[in-house]
């Protein structure tokens, strides 16, 4: 215990120097010249979803215009991707831009989580080390994939991409003239070559602080590859041994002198970062073409995050009372399917967790409609016996597996049993953004329970118990909806709402307790279909105002400004806002709760992240985990999307609930991305509110936009920090997280509090875990104290399963709690790194020498693929370019390996095929046949093989081997 708090001490003393970051930046470049770890993540991931839908678009004889460079942005390449995305319609990139923000966070908390690992950073000469980290990472992103776990997917790809791209900045690679990325690094079944030994002097002194020609001339005529020591406690290294550089390496101070890095332009090597970085985007691309096919392109654009549609996701109670809630849940769902399938606003994904008590799942996560249709039509209500149920454990599930900034709904009529799910719960929404509304049937109202004629159970939900769900839904901005059983298919209607194209948030604030109140919002000229919702006691009254002046009162159901209905506390207006944009107002007379929600379709939103800044003189910034604390100050990434034109002129923090506003300070870092400074944040519950003015051919004339984040953001006066050495593990394995509490006074770390809290640690898949319940600050404990939670995977979890760990600390009082999210991947070790083996059978063509009677014939191609003896097996061979048949069958081979004979037939106006093999541990081998154009008979090899079809029916065959020389074999 004592050596693990010495470590986790001097990781912070570290992480607080001056210029500790030894890689390309994080994620900004305030000289305003140098690229960032953001910059390439970002284009390498938008060039490669570029080029893969340019692919398709080929394939299916579309048109793709779309110029491939470093310029391009998220807007430009959703709409090209789109096959209706024309300049006009309605596109949302909210997905697209969250999951690639995601990526390159978890790429900059590389530079924290692994500062000191030199495998992590290339340093030391340790490319043995570098590449396993990025090989076994990728093996675990594509295990993720494969079960549909794209979040933890692309966590685990940004963090192996920094690796990557550090090679290009750390070592030698450009300094020998390469134009090309080092593909070894990718494919642990090549060797590395040519590396300096580790008694051969790489370097001498720079001279005059100028370090261009500190590189050996023997070195770069040998083309021996090298990278530079790094240390920022000792000076010593080997030798002769080149280093990283810079003031914090003390490295640099010991002969041979300088360094070798080519992280910015003021580095040592700083006149070859351009270069580095160029290479550095290619290579990230090339690791993701090597995704691609593994998975595929369709599960590529979905690892991706292309998506401009949201998921379908229901959390249902089962318990006996909720037949008719099960079935308007199965009527509105299939309504949405049925309605929007073929179209851009089909469901980018389907997701359906059931809870009842005592049991709550499984969790089903599919693409395939019909699929998620036929496992809401087996739900049933049955059992049950207590009211309570859990649902939180249910939501809980939904909350991680579903994206980023998706709609969750509830359908229930009971009290949560599992309540002190509450804090997690919340921390998960605030994590996620995600928003959770609560069909809630039969609020206060007592019956019998239906579950059985001979045991009639009464049934009710009381305010206090409803209180939970509110609270819930005003923390993820969505709503708490009540209503009777037999009214519930009037308020679906805004599930349906919801499941629309780029739906925004253009003003949403809760009163409690509530007060007569007047509000306001602006309309702009790129939002259709506008909604407002207004929840309540059926006291309430309320008047809604345009920006013409035009009124329209709460008795008028019907009239100039909206057409409403009423249902249980909800009030859904259709706003008329034809030709009155700018500034509306609704007026709300009330002293009981309310809420009020504007939304409308637009392509212009934003997404923003809490960051925190590093101390020192790199002045960057890393995702900050939890809450902020209060009184302190407070930094945010907002990035604009949907529009490349927008100019945003203020961003706020407000009080949903009372009249606190915090302006921020706006840092513009280009491309739509701001960074937001708020000083002194008092303790409450804010929301983030954007404002701006957009010119985009969209809208029709240069107007003001006000958009409205939905998740709060809550203040806090407790720090919780947790960090992981390996965010992959294996099963069976026993995983420690350590994690230190702490408390700060107007937002600056209290270093001589006491106090106790207690401590609570969840994780989504309910895997043994132990945890203290209680923490002690002690007196001269320097204001900190220590934990740690153990979890314990089981050795039958499967390969890219994610789980999600919460840990929470609240005060003695229990009025104050933060949270640390971490998330892990289970990858069991990787025991087969070889790609499959092609080997051509056959080509034989019969093709005329006239193109313009190519369709009139066909040509044929076999090949044999194989993954050898001890290989797991070849999983799939698609057609990666070609626009023929395909067919497979399963061969005994001599050795007892599995030998797949792939049989292509294609027209002979189309003479390539590129076929790619892939096992089961994700090695993907391609292979390359061509139309043969020969006058001469090649010879024939008869051979007999004991054979298994596709339908597993053994068989013994003759077959005879054409030899063609003409087909190429291409392997990756």
């Amino acid at each position: 215990m004592a050596l693990r708090l010495t470590v986790m001490f001097l990781l912070l003393v570290v992480l607080s120097l001056p210029g500790l970051i030894h890689s390309f930046q994080p994620l900004f470049s305030f000289d305003g010249s140098s690229i960032t770890h953001r910059d390439i993540t970002q284009r390498a991931v938008l060039r490669k979803t570029a080029e893969v839908c340019r692919d398709i678009a080929v394939s299916e004889g579309r048109d793709f215009s779309l110029t491939i460079d470093d310029s391009l942005s998220a807007v430009q390449v959703q709409r090209a991707c789109s096959s209706t995305g024309t300049s006009s319609s309605l596109l949302s990139t909210v997905i697209f831009q969250t999951s690639i923000t995601k990526m390159y966070f978890s790429n900059a908390k590389v530079d924290v989580v692994f500062a000191l690992s030199e495998e992590h950073h290339f340093d030391d000469e340790t490319f043995q080390g570098g590449r396993d980290v990025i090989t076994t990472g990728v093996s675990a992103v594509k295990a993720s994939v494969k079960l549909e776990n794209f979040v933890a997917g692309r966590w685990t790809l940004g963090r192996v991409c920094h690796t990557l791209q550090d090679f290009y900045s750390h070592s030698n690679w450009v300094e020998l003239g390469n134009t090309a990325p080092y593909s070894a690094l990718i494919r642990p079944d090549q060797p590395l070559e040519n590396l300096a030994g580790p008694s051969t002097p790489t370097c001498r002194n720079c001279t005059g602080g100028n370090c261009d020609d500190n590189l050996l001339p023997e070195l770069l005529q040998q083309a021996l590859l090298t990278s530079g020591y790094f240390n920022v406690f000792s000076p010593a290294k080997p030798a002769g041994k080149c280093s990283h550089g810079g003031s914090f390496d003390r490295t640099s101070r010991q002969d041979p002198v300088g360094g070798i890095s080519k992280d910015d332009i003021g580095s040592s090597h700083g006149s070859l970062h351009l270069k580095a970085a160029d290479l550095a985007v290619d290579a990230t691309m090339e690791l993701l073409e090597d995704v691609r096919l593994s998975v595929g392109d369709k599960n590529f654009l979905r690892l991706m995050g292309l998506s401009q549609s949201t998921v379908l996701c229901f959390v249902i109670d089962t318990t006996g009372s909720m037949s008719d809630d099960i079935a308007e849940a199965k009527r509105v769902s299939f309504n949405i399917i049925d309605s929007k399938r073929g179209t851009q606003q089909e469901p980018s994904a389907y997701i359906l967790v059931p809870f009842n008590d005592p049991g709550f799942g499984p969790l089903l996560v599919t693409t395939d409609a019909d699929i998620f249709k036929d496992s809401i039509n087996k739900l049933s209500a049955s059992g049950g016996g207590d009211i309570p149920e859990l649902c939180l454990s249910g939501l809980q599930l939904a909350l991680t597996a579903a994206p980023p900034s998706s709609e969750i709904f509830v359908f229930t009529d009971a009290p949560a049993k599992d309540a002190h799910l509450k804090s997690t719960v919340t921390a998960l929404i605030e994590s996620t953004k995600s928003a959770v509304n609560f069909m809630l049937t039969d609020v206060l109202a007592s019956r019998r329970r239906r579950r059985s004629l001979q045991d009639p159970v009464s049934r009710s939900m009381s305010q206090s118990d409803a209180q939970l769900y509110r609270d819930l839904a005003r923390a993820s901005g969505g709503q708490a909806i009540e209503v009777t059983k037999s009214d519930l298919s009037l308020a679906t209607s805004v599930i349906e709402d919801s499941s629309a194209g780029a739906v925004v948030t253009v003003f949403q604030v809760v009163r409690n307790p509530g007060r007569p109140d007047n509000f306001t919002f602006t309309v702009d000229g790129s939002l259709r279909n506008m909604t407002a919702y207004v929840t309540g006691d059926s006291s309430l009254t309320f008047s809604l105002t345009s920006s013409t002046g035009v009124s329209q009162s709460s008795i008028q159901s019907s009239g100039p400004l909206a057409s409403f209905t009423t249902v249980g506390n909800l009030r859904r207006l259709s706003l008329n806002t034809e030709n009155q944009t700018g500034s509306w107002e609704i007026t709300v007379d009330s002293n009981k709760p309310y809420s009020v929600k504007v939304t409308g379709q637009s392509s212009v939103n934003f997404i923003f992240n809490l960051v925190e800044a590093h101390e020192g003189a790199h002045g960057d910034f890393s995702l900050k985990e939890g809450r902020p604390l209060s009184g302190g100050n407070t930094s945010l990434l907002v990035s604009v999307t949907g529009s490349d034109t927008v100019k945003v002129t203020e961003v706020t923090l407000f009080d949903s609930s009372g009249p606190t506003e915090v302006n921020g300070s706006l840092q513009s870092l280009g491309s739509g991305n701001f960074l937001v400074t708020f000083s002194g944040v008092p303790a409450g519950d804010f929301v983030v509110r954007l404002r701006g003015e957009d010119s985009s051919s969209t809208s029709r004339s240069t107007s003001t936009f006000q958009r409205q984040a939905s998740t709060q953001i809550k203040t806090s006066s407790i720090s919780v920090t947790a960090q992981v050495n390996n965010t992959d593990v294996e099963p069976g394995s026993t995983i420690s997280v350590p994690f230190t509490v702490a408390t700060a006074t107007n937002g600056v770390m209290n270093s001589s509090a006491t106090g106790t809290f207690t401590v609570r640690a969840n994780n989504d898949r309910s895997y043994a875990l132990t945890t203290p319940s209680t923490i002690a600050i002690a007196a001269g404990g320097g204001g900190t104290a220590n934990g740690t939670v153990t979890v314990t995977v089981p050795a039958s979890a499967a390969s890219g399963t994610d789980v999600t760990l919460t840990i929470e600390a609240e005060n003695a009082a229990a009025t104050d709690v933060n949270y640390a999210v971490l998330r892990f991947s289970v990858a069991p070790r990787v025991t087969d790194i070889n790609r499959p083996v092609c080997q051509e059978v056959s080509s034989s063509s019969n093709c005329p020498s006239s193109s313009s009677l190519c369709a009139s014939s066909q040509w044929e191609f076999i090949a044999n693929l194989t993954d050898g003896i001890n290989g797991t097996g070849i999983e799939s061979v698609t057609i990666r370019q070609g626009n023929g048949t395909l067919n497979t069958t399963t061969v005994a081979g001599a050795g007892g390996e599995n030998i797949t004979v792939a049989t292509y037939s294609a027209s002979c106006c189309s003479q390539n095929v590129e076929l790619t093999a892939v096992d089961k541990a994700g090695n993907v081998g391609t292979c390359v046949g061509q139309v043969k154009q020969s006058t001469t008979a090649a010879p024939v090899i008869t051979a007999t093989v004991n054979t298994t079809s596709t339908g597993g029916r053994t068989l013994s065959m003759s077959q005879s081997l054409w030899i063609c020389a003409a087909v190429s074999l291409l392997w990756y």
